[in-house]
């Protein structure tokens, strides 16, 4: 696979692990990381889920603003091109995927490494993980799609709190908001994370696919025109070589067995 400066990748089977392997910056992020991310993600190449992880006790602390990656000599227009040539384009590319995606989360989970967290379908928390928006902070406001993923998640209360309080919000107060999945211990969580994407790689991928875009483009439509999506994605999924297993597993009264086709 290919070697890359700020992230590892691992193929086991059907799955495609992404970890963030600057663990002696907590996994801050420079516009590169991201770049790398959206390679990784570029060619799945039978991939049926993608997993993203952390090395060492954090997840990924932010966008790399300390070390100038961001620039100084106008650090508006520098921050606004990192955000709408590198970061932004990843998260896009993540959001259009036609395979599951989980996240595993331990230590911070702040700015960027919020949104990427988050960006995926389902989040694992470790029981010492945060989640922060901390811009207000540093007198900056939300990006990475924070204003349109936490109040479509959690409420417009609550991500106006974590918004406007920049406070931290642990693992199991983001549970109890519906934020993550799961809340597992710190010594498990990456096996935890593991399981599920291996459980969701052995899917019918394409329904699976669908469902991710389904979701997605049912909270702008109309009642109306997100039932008129589910016809359409239906016809497609239908038409899958898993959906004719899934049919047959049934009145044969046995697991099904996908493919991914």
């Amino acid at each position: 696979m290919t070697q890359y400066e700020h992230i590892l990748t691992e193929r086991r089977g059907d799955v495609l692990a992404i970890t963030l392997n600057r663990p002696e910056r907590l996994n801050a992020a420079p516009p590169a990381m991201f770049d790398e991310i959206g390679s990784a993600i570029g060619a799945l190449d039978g991939v049926r889920a993608v997993l993203f992880l952390g090395a060492g006790r954090a997840f990924c602390s932010g966008a790399d603003v300390a070390s100038g990656a961001l620039g100084a000599d106008d650090p508006g227009e520098a921050t606004y091109r990192a955000l709408s040539e590198h970061y932004h384009p990843t998260l896009e590319a993540i959001a259009a995927l036609p395979v599951p995606v989980v996240s595993g989360v331990r230590g911070a989970a702040a700015g960027i490494g919020c949104s990427l967290a988050l960006a995926a379908d389902f989040c694992i928390a470790a029981k010492d993980a945060y989640f922060l928006q901390a811009f207000v902070n540093i007198g900056l406001v939300p990006d990475g799609g924070a204003s349109w993923m936490l109040p479509r998640l959690i409420g417009r209360a609550r991500a106006l709190e974590m918004m406007m309080l920049g406070e931290r919000i642990h693992a199991e107060r983001a549970r109890d908001w519906g934020m993550v999945y799961e809340v597992a211990h710190e010594d498990v969580l990456d096996a935890e994370a593991w399981r599920l994407a291996k459980r969701l790689a052995a899917g019918p991928t394409v329904a699976l696919g669908l469902m991710r875009r389904q979701m997605q483009d049912a909270l702008g439509l109309s009642y109306a025109d997100a039932m008129q999506r589910e016809a359409e994605n239906q016809r497609t999924a239908r038409g899958s070589a898993d959906s004719m297993e899934g049919g047959m597993a049934f009145l044969q009264k046995r697991k099904p067995e996908f493919k991914g086709q």
